[in-house]
């Protein structure tokens, strides 16, 4: 059985394949459109499908369209829809002009044109697809389409790739993030191949929205900048906490309403773009991460009485907060936290297609249970690969001077020794954002200008930290607590404390605070990228290295080896490590 998955209601389009409980392919819109994001979450963009992201996980299957059994979609617009419409009726009144339309019975007046977009995918995935795409998009129509069509609800998606990826035969579960159909935060527990809901908060009280009004006060883009608020939040003081704290209301059950906040009132005026960043700013930043954590260590703990489980599993935005999600590891409120590494709004396409595909295997049927697993998500590396063959055909046509090398780690390690930065393009990409060595800009941590040597190449404010990679089995001599979650981090979601007498050893991969942001490394699951860091380390006695997303400044990460050649030429990277190649700015011999 195959299920496709699609996220693109909102933003961070996705598609995610699964074949019998088993995930072949996951990939992001942006990768191959390179626009950020994929879109806009504004609701005339909600008409765009990932085809791109679709047609990938298909070739990387082997199949096309009509093979697919199922395709699940991670929003549902009935749901949305609500009690606004007679039951049975599919007639929507849409403005001409919404934005100078009266809101009526909607949250805004754009709603009803979201809604509808969203209802008509089924028939634009049947015959929407651009034609260069249509070699296994097409041969489907939407009046007698192969596959079954699904609406999941969009947090119970967020929820599926939670506790259907999560390393836990039970646990709870946990989702945050800006809003769904209704909900923005749900909890439930797993355990015996089922899920129960256990409750919700709905709009318009939502955590996560509360950090995008502030990062949008902050003078960023909110749905894509909150990580830089995280990051500033390590330079204030937490002044303006207690009265942000004071108009989040927690409830005996878990759920909380959040009153209106005047940010100006309370901070000044909202920040321009570009405008330099002042102690208000700061300040402001740090109260609302402490609030987040608080708020959310407060909900964890009664999560954790109410389910029974000692294990936890999170999905949505807010849980790529990577500072948050080590306070909550670290407080001991359950024995160990998971959390999906595209907790964002991709992760739903993977969500999606993990709750039907478990729906439908279950024998028999039953609401709310799940075919036995599997599958665990032990590494994101499932988009699209390039093999050897295929970027030396790009190297050639592009007339560049290149050499194939056989020790790729040696020959990488020796350029990071002599402080070059390089381009580290290998196997299948990354899901989810962040850049965990397959599409990665990889530099030496010892010399302490590196950090802004990188936030210069990638023109990036000042304040923005890099984040060190580790062999796994290397976590404790550099960072601790190392025996927090089984001794893994390998998505890059939880901060750790740098082992005192280290952070001179490698002060470019560390923030103010000493701390950072780690990735841990397996030799099962990235070997050439594990073999870099022992190569280095045996080098320089350091098994560190920073590890950045290999893209520019507004630009998605690096995907096909044409937009790694364009951004190596682009930036002041020194070298190109690409597949058993070797690309270099600077003359000499690299091996």
């Amino acid at each position: 059985m195959i299920t496709l998955g699609l996220n693109a209601a909102f933003h961070d389009s996705a598609a995610a394949l699964v074949a019998d409980g088993t995930v072949v392919a996951a990939s992001e819109e942006e990768r191959f459109t390179r626009i950020k994001h994929g879109k806009r979450p504004v609701p005339f963009s909600a008409w765009e499908l990932p085809f791109h992201a679709i047609d990938d996980c298909l070739r990387q299957a082997g199949i096309t369209l009509r093979d697919v059994d199922h395709v699940a979609y991670s929003f549902d617009p009935r749901e949305f829809v609500g009690n606004r419409i007679e039951p049975g009726q599919s007639t929507l009144v849409l403005p001409l002009e919404p934005s100078k339309a009266d809101r009526g019975d909607w949250e805004n007046p754009w709603d009803p044109l979201f809604a509808a977009y969203v209802a008509n995918a089924p028939a634009q995935l049947a015959d929407g697809a651009p034609h260069h795409l249509r070699k296994r998009l097409s041969g489907v129509s939407p009046a007698s389409a192969p596959y079954r069509w699904h609406f999941v609800n969009h947090h119970a998606c967020h929820q599926a790739s939670a506790f259907l990826a999560a390393p836990f035969a039970r646990c709870a579960v946990m989702t945050l993030d800006g809003r769904g159909e209704r909900a923005t935060t749900t909890y439930g527990r797993y355990r015996n191949d089922r899920y129960e809901p256990l409750g919700q908060v709905d709009m318009p009280h939502s955590l996560g929205m509360l950090y995008e009004q502030v990062t949008s006060h902050l003078g960023f883009l909110h749905s894509s900048d909150e990580y830089k608020v995280m990051a500033l939040a390590a330079l204030g003081s937490p002044r303006f906490r207690d009265h942000l704290q004071s108009h989040i209301h927690l409830a005996p059950d878990g759920r909380y309403t959040i009153d209106p906040i005047d940010l100006t009132a309370l901070t000044g005026p909202r920040r321009a773009v570009g405008e330099s960043l002042g102690e208000r700013h700061l300040d402001l930043a740090a109260s609302l991460q402490d609030v987040l954590e608080h708020t959310v260590l407060r909900i964890a703990a009664w999560l954790r009485e109410t389910s029974g489980e000692r294990h936890l599993a999170m999905a949505g935005g807010v849980a790529l907060n990577c500072v948050m999600n080590a306070r909550l590891r670290d407080s001991g409120t359950f024995d160990a936290v998971w959390v999906q590494p595209a907790a964002g709004d991709a992760g739903t396409a993977l969500g999606a297609a993990l709750w039907v595909d478990g729906q439908q295997r279950r024998d028999p049927p039953e609401p709310g249970s799940f075919a036995p697993r599997a599958w665990r998500m032990e590494h994101a590396y499932l988009g699209p690969a390039f093999d050897d063959e295929e970027i030396e055909r790009q190297l050639k046509w592009a007339k560049l001077p290149y050499e194939r090398v056989d020790d790729v780690a040696g020959v990488a390690a020796r350029l990071l020794a002599d402080d070059q930065m390089i381009g580290w393009f290998q196997g299948r990409m990354e899901y989810g954002p962040r850049a965990l060595g397959a599409r990665s800009i990889l530099a030496s941590p010892i010399d302490p200008a590196m950090q802004a040597r990188l936030n210069e190449l990638k023109d990036r404010e000042d304040f923005r930290p890099v984040a060190p990679a580790v062999p796994q089995e290397k976590l404790a001599d550099w960072f601790k607590p190392a025996g927090a979650n089984g001794g893994e981090s390998p998505f890059m979601l939880f901060v750790y404390d740098v082992v005192p007498g280290r952070s001179d050893r490698i002060p470019s991969a560390c923030h103010t605070d000493r701390t950072a942001r780690v990735q841990t490394v397996d030799a099962r699951t990235n070997p050439r990228f594990h073999a870099v860091l022992d190569a280095f380390g045996d080098l320089t006695g350091v098994p560190v290295l920073v590890n950045t997303s290999f893209n520019v400044r507004g630009q998605p990460v690096v995907c096909t080896p044409k937009d790694a050649i364009e951004a190596f030429y682009s930036t002041p990277l020194d070298a190109l490590v690409i597949g058993s190649f070797v690309v270099r700015k600077r003359p000499g011999n690299a091996t």
